[in-house]
């Protein structure tokens, strides 16, 4: 009984863990995904906000909006295309090592940008604007070249891969094309039994034996006579008229 007890106590502290566990699982996941959803919508208006920038303000103000602008497309393009690559070429984790890398220098010239916007001392911000300017251009650059290396090495797999189906298919393409005919038959034509044709009424082996034997005991040397054909016996076709059938004309 004890043994029992202690059975179904195991089992229920067993339960009640688990189900702990998947709780807090759950919860971890949907704070991710609404962490995750925050981001892009700030994100989003973020961006909004740089493009609106670039285009309504003249200057130190509208060149900074349009350089964060750039970068943070860069970024986020390499980003989206080597993620979607090392899913399907292994090769691509060191390309994604380095972009992440890459990555944290733009980071830091992002908020470096973004305090520049807000700095009140504009001759201050004018001083930085050629040093911020090279910094970006190169970031975007590096960027850019992972970005386009990976798509050149995804856009060559597919045209070799494309270059030996079509290969396989024309050579498939040949075989079906080729032929050779059968012995004895020409192809495509299955085999046929030999045609027989119907024996005429009244004609069998049995007459035919009949009329070919030859005579009995010493006129086996005479030839044999020709006797005429008997009325009678003549042989008569299916596609014949029976005599005697035939309707006499009608005279008028």
């Amino acid at each position: 009984m004890d043994v029992v007890i202690l059975v179904v106590a195991l089992l229920f502290v067993a339960f009640v863990a688990l189900g702990v566990f998947v709780s807090v699982k759950a919860v971890r996941a949907a704070k991710r995904g609404v962490d995750r959803t925050i981001s892009q919508a700030r994100r989003t208006v973020e961006d909004t906000t740089l493009r609106a920038r670039s285009i309504g303000q003249t200057g130190a103000a509208g060149e900074l909006a349009q350089l964060r602008l750039r970068l943070r497309t860069s970024m986020r393009a390499t980003q989206d295309a080597l993620q979607a690559g090392a899913a399907e070429d292994a090769s691509l984790a060191e390309s994604v090592q380095l972009f992440q890398r890459l990555s944290a220098h733009g980071l830091e010239l992002d908020d470096e940008l973004r305090q520049l916007e807000r700095d009140p001392d504009r001759a201050r911000v004018t001083e930085r604007l050629h040093d911020v300017r090279e910094r970006t251009e190169r970031v975007t650059h590096a960027a850019d070249s992972l970005r386009w290396a990976a798509r050149d090495r995804a856009q060559k797999f597919a045209e070799d891969d494309l270059s030996s189906l079509s290969a396989q298919i024309d050579m498939e393409a040949g075989a079906l094309r080729h032929w050779s005919p059968a012995e004895g038959r020409p192809e495509g034509q299955p085999e046929r039994e030999p045609t027989v044709w119907p024996e005429p009424e009244g004609s069998g082996a049995g007459a035919a034996g009949a009329e070919h034997a030859g005579p009995v005991g010493g006129d086996q040397g005479r030839p044999e006579a020709i006797e005429p054909p008997d009325p009678r016996r003549q042989q008569t076709y299916p596609w014949q008229k029976a005599p005697g059938k035939t309707r006499p004309e009608t005279t008028t």
